[in-house]
């Protein structure tokens, strides 16, 4: 598949819309996204995001707005009611569409608010996980153990994995994210080893809107089944959510985080520790023990505790209980 055909793709996979521009057709709107995307890729954006400027300016159109008219354009963010996230979103994809076309737009002041994610259990997780086929339980236990973005994950090449040793390489992130390297467990190891090799790509044909169907149709199934409509609120990010705040509860060092995450920021990665605070307060105690010898410094660290301090002659470990 050439460059034009998956743009082509990523156009019509965009959900068309109802509403449309005053005397625009059909044909129209589809060649000037189309000519939008290409762009776009040509400048590098990763295809989850054209993906996702597509579907803003097709938003705009059907609230009437006409993408030539940046007023217009203004107008329709303004009495849109959209979350302010969606609505930075529309915005950063309509700052490209005026860049590209030559149109001169002065974006409006926009805040965006970040809430705080939604961390299930990990039971929940492993439920969906379980109950899901073959490919789709293998990416969504990819996501639970490295933290990666769907759209890193979509695109992971055999070459990038090394089931012999359970480890996974990623040297393509997404949002000017840093190059990881994770050991996986035995279990995703043989997950990944029983799909079909279908291409270079771990995934095969597989798109992150297939899998995320599968994904929404399954979590469905099973809210009403176990009564807990706590599991439709589960989405891809939402295993990136509950790794960064299990892996501060684990470590307590967000910096650790940081580069697991591949975040360019620690401010990104600071939000998880005021979640793991509010989880994890009262089940925060420990179990203290004190090495005299290098024998029993062994023997605890083996045990898993983690040493804290030394003073007087003797070496402080604690463990979670």
């Amino acid at each position: 598949m050439d460059a034009h055909q998956k743009v082509q793709i990523l156009v019509e996979e965009a959900e068309a819309l109802g509403r449309r521009d005053a005397g625009a057709t059909e044909t129209d709107i589809k060649s000037l996204l189309f000519n939008y995307a290409w762009n776009l890729k040509k400048r590098g954006l990763a295809d989850e995001t054209i993906r996702t400027y597509v579907k803003a300016l097709k938003h705009l159109i059907a609230k009437g707005a006409d993408l030539n008219n940046p007023d217009s354009v203004n107008e329709a963010l303004a009495k849109a009611k959209w979350s302010s996230g969606w609505k930075n979103n529309v915005a950063a994809a309509y700052k490209h569409f005026a860049r590209i076309n030559g149109l001169m737009w002065e974006p409006p002041k926009l805040t965006v608010t970040r809430k705080i994610p939604f961390i299930p259990t990990e039971k929940e997780l492993d439920i969906l996980i379980s109950a899901c086929g073959p490919k789709t339980s293998a990416f969504l236990q990819l996501l639970k153990e490295t933290g990666m973005r769907c759209g890193e994950a979509i695109r992971l090449k055999w070459c990038d994995v090394d089931l012999e040793r359970h480890i996974i390489t990623l040297n393509a992130p997404e949002k000017a994210g840093k190059p990881r390297i994770w050991k996986i467990s035995r279990k995703l190891a043989t997950m990944l080893s029983r799909l079909p090799k279908e291409g270079d790509r771990v995934f095969g044909r597989a798109t992150t809107r297939t899998l995320r169907r599968c994904l929404w149709n399954v979590r469905k199934r099973l809210a009403y089944k176990l009564q807990n409509p706590r599991l439709n609120r589960i989405s891809f990010h939402t295993f990136r959510h509950w790794k960064a705040t299990m892996l501060y509860h684990e470590t307590k060092d967000p910096v650790y985080v940081k580069e697991f995450l591949g975040h360019q920021k620690l401010d990104t990665t600071l939000l998880y520790i005021q979640i793991e605070r509010a989880l994890f307060k009262e089940d925060d105690e420990f179990i203290v023990k004190v090495a005299r010898t290098k024998d029993e410094i062994v023997s605890l660290l083996e045990a898993g505790f983690e040493y804290v301090c030394e003073k007087d002659g003797l070496a402080y470990f604690r463990k979670r209980k």
